[in-house]
C-alpha cells in the first residue's frame, strides 16, 4: 500500500520528487534509441518492418503499414454501440471546450507604425497513440481535436500494432485518414524524417513509453514536440471530511496506468491516512490491473501527514503534480494558493478519471514535476506565431537615433548604416 512518510523525512521525500524530471536525462536506453533513429533515417520503411517484427512481434508488409478502409470498417464491427456513443459524446464535450481557445490576431497602429502578431496553423502534425497495456481512444480525441480546431490541414496518426478497434473508430469519427500501425522510437523517427510510406511532420504530440519519450527528446529541433511525458501522477489533498472511498479509488485509478505511476495523498489527519491505506488494501483485489496498481503503490505511493491545509498546498506546489484533487470541506479556501499543477479537480464529484475522458479540458498534461513551467495541451500548441512590423518614414525617423545608438553599443555598424541609409540625400 502507500507508504506513510514520517514527518521528519517529508522534506527529503518531497525534494526527491522535485527532481523526477532530472532522471529522464541520463537513461541507459538512450543509446539504443539513437541507433533506432539512425536506422529509420537510413533504411526508412525497411527499418520499420524490422522493428515491428522485433518489438511488437507482428509481421507486416510495407503496403500494410497504412491502415486501409476495410480495416476501419472491421473496427466498427468490433465496438459496441455504447462505446461509439461515448466517443461521440466525448468529441462534443472536448470540442466545445477547445473551440473557446481560438485567438484573434493582434494589430497595433500608432504614429505611423503598423505592428502585429498573427497565428498560423502548423501544416503537418504527427500524433502518437500508445498501445500495449490498454486501448486509448481518449488520447486520440484529446490530441486530434485541438489540432483540428487550430486548423492543421494534415494530421498523421501512428500507434503500435495491432491498433485497438476503439482507437481506429475514434480516429475515423474525427475524419483521420492517415493512420499507420507502427510504434515506439521507430514511429517517432519516421514522423521526424519521413519514410516511403509515412510523411514527415512539423510537430509530434502524444504520450508513450520511455523509448518514445527519449526519441522525442533526441529529435527535438528536427521536429517540434509537445512535451517529454513521463508516467501518470496524482496528488490528493484531503482532510477528515473527505469521502474515504472516493480518495482510495481515485488514487487507484491513476496507479493502474503504469507500475511507475505516482500516487500521493497529503492529509491533515493521521487517522484518515491509515483508513485510506486500509481501504485500498480491502479493495485492490477487485481490479483487473491489480499487479500494476500494487507495483505503482510500492514504487511511488506515498502519504504525507501535515498540520494544516496551508502546509498541504505548500507541499503540493513543490511536487507540482500532473493531477491535483482537492477533497476538503472548503476547496475554494486553498484553490487560489495552488500554483503548480497540470489540472485541478475540485470537490467530491470531480474525479481525475472524468478529466481523462469527458470533462473537456485536455488530459495531455505536464508530468514529473514539470507543471512548474508547463501547461496542458491546447489549441495553441498547434499554432505558430509571426510578428509583423511596418513603419512609415516619419515613424522610422522618430526611432532612428535610439536604434543607431543601440547598434553602436553592440558594435553592429551595418545595423546602424541600415537605419541611416534611409535618410541619406
Amino acid at each position: 500500500m502507500l507508504k506513510i512518510i514520517d514527518k521528519d523525512k517529508i522534506e527529503a521525500e518531497v525534494g526527491a520528487l522535485g527532481q523526477r524530471a532530472a532522471a529522464l536525462f541520463d537513461l541507459p536506453q538512450e543509446k539504443s534509441v539513437r541507433d533506432i533513429i539512425r536506422n529509420v533515417r537510413n533504411k526508412k520503411d525497411k527499418a520499420l518492418i524490422e522493428y515491428t517484427k522485433k518489438f511488437d512481434k507482428v509481421g507486416l508488409e510495407i503496403d500494410e503499414i497504412k491502415i486501409n478502409e476495410a480495416e476501419i470498417k472491421e473496427a466498427y464491427n468490433k465496438v459496441n454501440s455504447a462505446c461509439l456513443d461515448a466517443i461521440k459524446e466525448a468529441i462534443r464535450s472536448i470540442g466545445a471546450f477547445h473551440e473557446r481557445q481560438k485567438i484573434s490576431p493582434l494589430r497595433v497602429q500608432v504614429q505611423g507604425k503598423f505592428l502585429g502578431l498573427r497565428s498560423l496553423a502548423l501544416e503537418k502534425v504527427g500524433i502518437y497513440i500508445p498501445g500495449g497495456r490498454a486501448a486509448y481512444p481518449s488520447s486520440v480525441l484529446m490530441n486530434v481535436i485541438p489540432a483540428q480546431i487550430a486548423g492543421v490541414p494534415q494530421i498523421v496518426l501512428v500507434s503500435p500494432p495491432p491498433i485497438a478497434p476503439a482507437v481506429l473508430v475514434a480516429a475515423s469519427e474525427l475524419g483521420i485518414k492517415d493512420i499507420y500501425q507502427v510504434g515506439g522510437a521507430q514511429a517517432i523517427a519516421a514522423l521526424a524524417f519521413g519514410t516511403e510510406t509515412i510523411p514527415s511532420v512539423d510537430k509530434i504530440v502524444g504520450p508513450g513509453n520511455i523509448y518514445v519519450m527519449l526519441a522525442k527528446k533526441l529529435l527535438f529541433g528536427v521536429v517540434g514536440i509537445d512535451s517529454l511525458a513521463g508516467p501518470s501522477d496524482i496528488l490528493v489533498i484531503a482532510d477528515e471530511t473527505a469521502n474515504l472511498d472516493y480518495v482510495a479509488l481515485d488514487l487507484i485509478s491513476q496507479a493502474e496506468h503504469d507500475p511507475n505511476a505516482s500516487a500521493i495523498l497529503i492529509t491533515t489527519s493521521e487517522q484518515f491516512a491509515q483508513k485510506v491505506n486500509n481501504r485500498i488494501k480491502d479493495i485492490v483485489n477487485n481490479f483487473e490491473r491489480k499487479k500494476i496498481i500494487e507495483a505503482s503503490f510500492k514504487n511511488n505511493g506515498k502519504i504525507f501527514c501535515v498540520n494544516s491545509l496551508d502546509g498541504a498546498v505548500e507541499l503540493a506546489n513543490l511536487v507540482a503534480p500532473e493531477h491535483l484533487e482537492i477533497m476538503v470541506a472548503d476547496p475554494q479556501e486553498i484553490l487560489d494558493k495552488v500554483r503548480n499543477a497540470g489540472a485541478i479537480f475540485i470537490g467530491p464529484y470531480s474525479p481525475v478519471a472524468l478529466g481523462d475522458y469527458m470533462a473537456g479540458p485536455n488530459h495531455t498534461l505536464p508530468t514529473a514535476g514539470t507543471a512548474r513551467f508547463s501547461s496542458p495541451l491546447t489549441v495553441y500548441d498547434f499554432l505558430k506565431h509571426q510578428s509583423i512590423i511596418g513603419y512609415s518614414k516619419d515613424a522610422l525617423r522618430n526611432d532612428r537615433d535610439s536604434a543607431v545608438t543601440l547598434a553602436e553599443v553592440e558594435g553592429m555598424d551595418a545595423h546602424a548604416k541600415a537605419f541611416e541609409a534611409r535618410f541619406d540625400s
